[in-house]
């Protein structure tokens, strides 16, 4: 089979490779139908990811069919169409049970494409099929469905539900990329005041405008946080969510949050970034971290199948398996190329 297998910081490969074979019971091979790219593979192509490693196939997301099953698979059989979650769980450990799939005591977690080979191939082996595959359902926008494999969990459990936003807060969310805009687009669940947009690329700040910001703030100039304090009366937002994964903007988070308030990272940090606790000691400030752990992945597919949640509109480009690295070329160039989420077809 094909597939886009990772060589180094910076160095990338659609190549052939061996089909996965089943390696425990409770293991699927799923023939992908469709994957994208997320602003993870593009740290981990800059090397900010050091547990991947030299040959392994990239890729987290993706919708398809299982093309085999093991003994141990009862919930999915051959034939199926299934979205295939960015997250792999037991479902039996003390974490899972809590609710807490990233951190699988079993060899789960944030595998895919880290850990063991991923999804942008034709052919993948998901780890403990069972309880890592949901049923596509019936009718339901395929390019639409890759949305839940990870960015919609993300932006909702990471940023809007970490973060604890209600009736009534303001919300700023620093990085217009898919991930801020799938917590955009969650937040508005709760009904917060205000959604306040923050980025350095104008087309994503018109797009997040079109998809329920109330305001909008433009941090080219280097002003953003006392754009985003005149907005707020001088009192800052409820709820920061970083969702780019830089100091700069996990710096503006600080300067930018309400006492009482909360800052929720999503951002995937390859650096280190210096906590203002000097000034945020006696302000009751609540900073929470997570990895995605997809415990709301059904609840979203509810939404996204009753279309009260149009995942679609996510979607900017589409390429097929072998335009692969025109695909990384597109999404790593986003701000030029007016891109969101990218869709990689396997015909």
């Amino acid at each position: 089979m094909k597939a886009l297998v990772y060589h180094g910081p910076g160095k990338k490969a659609w190549e052939e490779k061996p089909k996965p074979t089943l390696q425990a019971p409770t293991d699927a091979i799923v023939k992908v139908e469709r994957t994208t790219i997320c602003g993870t593979d593009l740290h981990i192509m800059k090397g900010d990811v050091p547990a991947v490693t030299d040959g392994r196939i990239l890729g987290h997301e993706g919708v398809g069919v299982v093309d085999e099953v093991g003994p141990a698979v009862s919930g999915f059989e051959k034939g199926d169409r299934v979205v295939i979650s960015c997250v792999s769980s037991c479902g039996k450990c003390e974490n899972c049970k809590r609710g807490m799939y990233s951190h699988c005591l079993n060899g789960g977690g944030w595998i895919l494409g880290n850990l063991v080979d991923g999804t942008q191939a034709e052919y993948v082996r998901i780890p403990f099929a069972d309880n890592s595959l949901y049923d596509v359902p019936q009718g339901v926008d395929e390019d639409a469905l890759v949305m839940l494999s990870d960015i919609l969990p993300t932006g909702f459990e990471c940023g809007v539900l970490n973060g604890t936003v209600k009736p009534g807060d303001t919300v700023a969310i620093v990085g217009g990329g898919p991930v801020g805009l799938a917590a955009l687009l969650t937040a508005q669940f709760y009904s917060p005041a205000e959604l306040v947009m923050v980025d350095l690329d104008q087309n994503r700040l018109e797009v997040a405008r079109r998809f329920g910001a109330t305001q909008v703030v433009n941090s080219g100039d280097g002003k953003a946080a006392e754009k985003v304090m005149a907005l707020t009366g001088g009192r800052g937002v409820d709820v920061a969510i970083e969702a780019v994964g830089i100091p700069p903007t996990f710096d503006l988070c600080q300067d930018i949050v309400a006492a009482g308030g909360h800052i929720a990272n999503i951002g995937v940090h390859g650096k280190s970034v210096v906590l203002k606790l000097e000034k945020l000691w006696d302000r009751n400030i609540t900073l929470t971290t997570r990895l995605v752990d997809t415990v709301t992945t059904p609840m979203l597919l509810k939404v996204v199948a009753s279309k009260r949640l149009d995942a679609k509109k996510l979607v900017t480009h589409t390429f097929s398996f072998d335009e692969i690295a025109k695909a990384y070329d597109t999404f790593g160039n986003a701000a030029k190329e007016r891109a969101l989420k990218v869709i990689i077809r396997a015909r």
